[in-house]
């Protein structure tokens, strides 16, 4: 079993690695290491790879997994109607249900030229706080743009005006690799345009996200805390550069401050606030946890239009598409085993990508689920904050994280993006249009790893590519 924290997964390395100074040699696939969530590893590699329950599951749960996804997949509509367990959307709202943001439970994307709306994408908005907003940040996180709340909502019911249009446009850069292959880069411009409620606040920070996979977010919650910590580096003690640090967020269930690990910024710190705050914010539907609605005091129309009730996602509901989105099952690796793969791993390693992508963790035992109980896991991600440079940089800040840093997204599944979702749009904002530009777009305490990889000839770069996507 290997430990969580860098120096303890060198010295667990068994047969399968060699060390070579502090950089494992890998030989051939770990035991085990094709199983990414461990038992609860599903075996399809398809178009529905991502929508899966997790293989422990027994007969019984599947049964509540697939009433969770009746939530989390079907429409709500606006109120009154007839269908009262399923009303209440808006009257500001960016989709009508979570399917569609993320797409089969897989990754969105930036709208497209001609799209009507950004959907998959959402607009974070916020103003820049001061000291007497103190207790503002430490409960919200942010400073919310006034006539606009913290997240801007291009559609409505009808009677009520969306808050605005959204758009992206890019720039191209280009960078190049010691052997002389020439890589475009598109840097995205965010375009607001259509407000309907007047003018933005003229220091509006904006955050523009894609929504991320939802497999495995179960394990990842069942993570220990000291795990995660043991990680965390703030000060670059050991003088590697890199000096990961862990977002402390508001839990509104325990009403205090706790380890953040959800969202892009591990701005949420549990999987049930995250999909409240998803409810409220991406549909306009109100719960226990979350109970205001989304419409801000410049906004009239919507603070009179109809509601589907208080709250609108009863405690039942939530419950349900919590223990589906608990319970979506990770894809076992393909090829893990293969001599590209284990190739491209020892080029993964040699550039010290797991140093963020941390490959293993052990859930605790005590989890909220028993399937999700003592799994080794492999994510590849170490759920901290890190800060990835100006290029990457929103200026936005969201409780401890700041305008340059971001969570290490987990890595597990991303090999299936294109058959899952058809595209293969990553990093926050969607701007990396295939692995290879994500890596390039990689800065600050990446800046030595992305360096390295720029040495890498025509063979390393496919090997490194057959291991990312073998993941």
């Amino acid at each position: 079993m290997l430990a969580p924290h860098r120096t303890a997964f060198l010295l667990a390395l068994s047969l399968s690695v060699v060390a070579c100074d502090k950089t494992p040699q890998f030989t051939q696939a770990e035991p085990g290491e094709a199983l990414s969530a461990g038992s609860a590893t599903v075996r399809k590699a398809d178009q529905n790879a991502f929508s899966l329950p997790s293989a422990n599951l027994s007969p019984s749960r599947r049964l509540d997994f697939s009433v969770g996804n009746s939530f989390f997949r079907n429409p709500w509509i606006s109120a009154p109607a007839t269908t009262t367990a399923r009303d209440g959307l808006g009257p500001l709202f960016n989709t009508n249900a979570c399917q569609n943001c993320h797409i089969k439970d897989g990754r969105g994307h930036p709208p497209g030229p001609d799209a009507q709306n950004a959907v998959s994408m959402l607009v974070r908005l916020s103003i820049p706080a001061g000291s007497e907003h103190a207790q503002i940040i430490k409960r919200l996180g942010v400073l919310a743009e006034p006539t606009y709340g913290s997240q801007l909502q291009d559609m409505a019911n009808p009677g009520t005006a969306p808050e605005g249009k959204v758009r992206v446009s890019y720039s191209l850069q280009r960078l190049s690799f010691a052997d002389g292959l020439e890589v475009e880069l598109r840097k995205p411009t965010l375009e607001i345009s259509q407000l309907g409620y007047g003018a933005l606040h003229l220091d509006t920070l904006f955050s523009a996200r894609i929504a991320p996979p939802m497999i495995g977010l179960g394990l990842l919650e069942a993570i220990s805390e000291a795990d995660i910590l043991a990680n965390a580096d703030p000060e670059d003690r050991n003088g590697d550069g890199i000096s990961g640090r862990a977002n402390q967020v508001w839990d509104r269930a325990e009403q205090r401050t706790v380890l953040g690990r959800f969202g892009w910024k591990a701005g949420q710190p549990t999987l049930n606030q995250q999909n409240a705050d998803a409810f409220a914010n991406d549909m306009g539907l109100t719960s226990n946890l979350i109970s205001q609605d989304n419409c801000t005091a410049a906004q009239l129309d919507c603070r009179i239009a109809p509601h589907g009730g208080e709250p609108e996602v009863s405690d039942n509901i939530l419950a349900n598409v919590l223990f589906y989105t608990r319970n979506l099952g990770v894809p076992a690796r393909r090829g893990a085993d293969t001599a590209q793969v284990i190739a491209g791993k020892n080029l993964f390693y040699q550039a010290d990508c797991q140093s963020c992508h941390t490959a293993q963790f052990t859930t605790a035992g005590d989890a909220a689920e028993p399937e999700l109980a003592n799994q080794t896991i492999r994510p590849y991600s170490d759920l901290l904050l890190h800060d990835m440079g100006p290029g990457l940089a929103d200026n936005r800040p969201e409780f401890l994280a700041s305008g340059q840093e971001w969570r290490t997204p987990p890595l597990w599944g991303i090999g299936l993006t294109a058959t899952v979702n058809g595209h293969t749009q990553f990093l926050h904002d969607g701007r990396a249009r295939n692995l290879l530009e994500a890596i390039l777009w990689h800065d600050g305490e990446a800046q030595a790893a992305k360096q390295h990889v720029l040495t890498f000839t025509a063979d390393q770069r496919h090997a490194l590519l057959a291991f990312l996507n073998s993941l």
